[in-house]
């Protein structure tokens, strides 16, 4: 195997660190296709320098990743990027994790986390950029119960809050402190956004949540109630493209475990309430050279000319991206007109109905533009890749995004829509995957994502979720078929 090359200060201000916080276990993590978080401990008495060589373990045992004949795969170590667990027992401290192709001798084309790293050496290459900022706002939901059921017979599942509506009637039994009553404060269908308590009954646990990321070292600004009820977001500092995907991982786990240890459940599906609004994902993005923000300048809404190709590379290729962004097959059920989830593919200063928005006010350093779409089902090293390749592609092709529309476009009718030609988002993963299957040059440009890589997501998707998905009954076909 190539001799992979360790940063030595780097690995010695780690052990250093681990010493200093007393560490008892190292956890190694990194991220799937799907984008699932995995690990694999040792005590810290059984590594040292060599282990940032590369940990062994087994590629096969992870869907579409490697076959059981070529299985061994390694584990890179990242030792600039690591925290302490603020959830275990004994003192941990987690590092994120490359992984290494043994059989090519090269970082693997399918490791996530590496196709980042790609995304960020074409920038630098192409001579465009230095460096590609993302800022993810991510939505969650936290419910206090799930309960879900996959049978031959049965299709099920039924989420609840105490925030929930559909709870007004309900009898809690009552404690000996006086509580569990029907307090009766509840947000309602849309009615979420920035009640305060009684209402807003996630506000203690949402500050515990904040509280815990910046613990594991993110920087968080806006904390709310979100719009839909037991909705909320916790805004957390941009940054580079693997900074920002490393972030969402951490805010993933760090909000799914405060949930989980009051006794509640975390989501960041997009759409688990009918009729009310999804959980999306919207990225914020700007490319910078030699310290200066290059998206700002004297056109629209003080974008540079090359803020409005990048914009029109997204557009453009749009339709191919959302396989990456909008990943899962519950994504489309978020992207309906009234939900404040845009499925237009449009620009607008201010206007949260256009897909891409110009944000209000903000200054030459703080000039980008906002992703409206994406949502968090996606792999965030995979949606902000293709973004950053979309937009890549405008700016190398001067492609015109076309004019602004500042109307409310989630008043459009579809014919409207039809008679003004103008593009929408898929309306399934499945026609997702074959428009990025139809267009995926771009993607491929500086090799960051590879034809490999494609043909697998492609299948991963497919085998995993669109057939299965697709071969089940829904129980709401029985209320429209069944009869028949």
């Amino acid at each position: 195997m190539k001799k992979h090359e360790i940063d030595k200060k780097a690995v010695a201000e780690f052990f250093a660190f681990c010493k200093e916080h007393e560490v008892r276990f190292v956890d190694f993590r990194f991220t799937d296709i799907k984008g699932i978080w995995h690990h694999v401990s040792f005590s810290f008495s059984a590594i040292d320098e060599g282990s940032f060589e590369g940990i062994a373990f087994d590629g096969s045992s992870f869907p579409f990743w490697q076959p059981v004949d070529k299985s061994d795969m390694i584990l890179i170590p990242d030792p600039v990027r690591y925290f302490i667990d603020p959830f275990t027992a004994d003192t941990t401290a987690v590092v994120f994790c490359d992984i290494w192709d043994i059989y090519k001798d090269e970082p693997y084309e399918k490791c996530p986390r590496s196709i980042v790293k790609r995304a960020m050496k074409y920038i630098q290459e192409s001579g465009i950029g230095d460096v590609a900022y993302f800022g993810p706002e991510n939505e969650f939901f936290i419910f206090d119960s799930i309960k879900m059921k996959d049978e031959i017979n049965c299709q099920y599942y039924e989420v609840d809050t105490e925030e929930g509506e559909w709870n007004r009637s309900t009898s809690y039994e009552v404690d000996m402190l006086g509580k569990g009553s029907n307090i009766g404060h509840r947000p309602g269908t849309k009615g979420g956004y920035f009640p305060v308590p009684p209402v807003d009954s996630l506000m203690d646990i949402r500050a515990e949540m904040v509280q815990v990321l910046e613990q594991v070292g993110l920087e968080t600004f806006i904390v709310h109630h979100e719009v839909a009820q037991g909705q909320g977001e916790i805004g957390v500092k941009f940054g580079d493209m693997l900074e920002a995907a490393d972030n969402v991982q951490k805010l993933k786990y760090v909000v799914k475990m405060v949930a989980h240890l009051n006794g509640k459940t975390a989501t960041f599906m997009p759409k688990p309430l009918y009729g009310d609004n999804g959980n999306g994902m919207h990225v914020h993005t700007s490319i910078w050279k030699g310290g200066r923000n290059l998206f700002a300048g004297d056109e629209y809404e003080g974008l540079s000319s090359m803020a409005l190709h990048y914009l029109g590379g997204v557009l453009k290729h749009a339709r191919s991206v959302a396989a990456f962004t909008n990943a899962s097959t519950n994504s489309y059920k978020r992207l309906i007109p009234g939900f404040e989830a845009p499925s237009i593919l449009s620009y607008s200063a201010q206007n949260r109905s256009a897909s891409i928005r110009i944000p209000y006010n903000s200054g030459e350093k703080a000039k980008r533009m906002e992703f409206r779409f994406p949502d968090s089902s996606a792999n965030p090293y995979l949606a902000f890749s293709s973004l950053l390749m979309a937009g890549l592609d405008g700016i190398k092709n001067k492609i015109d995004p076309g004019a602004p529309m500042n109307i409310n476009l989630f008043e459009l009718t579809l014919d409207e829509i039809r008679e003004k030609g103008i593009k929408q988002l898929p309306h399934t993963l499945r026609s997702a995957i074959e428009e990025m299957l139809l267009d995926k040059e771009y993607l491929k440009q500086g090799g960051v994502f590879s034809e490999e890589f494609i043909q697998t997501y492609k299948a991963f998707k497919f085998e995993t979720e669109i057939w299965p998905w697709e071969a089940r009954p829904h129980p709401f076909e029985f209320i429209t078929t069944y009869s028949c």
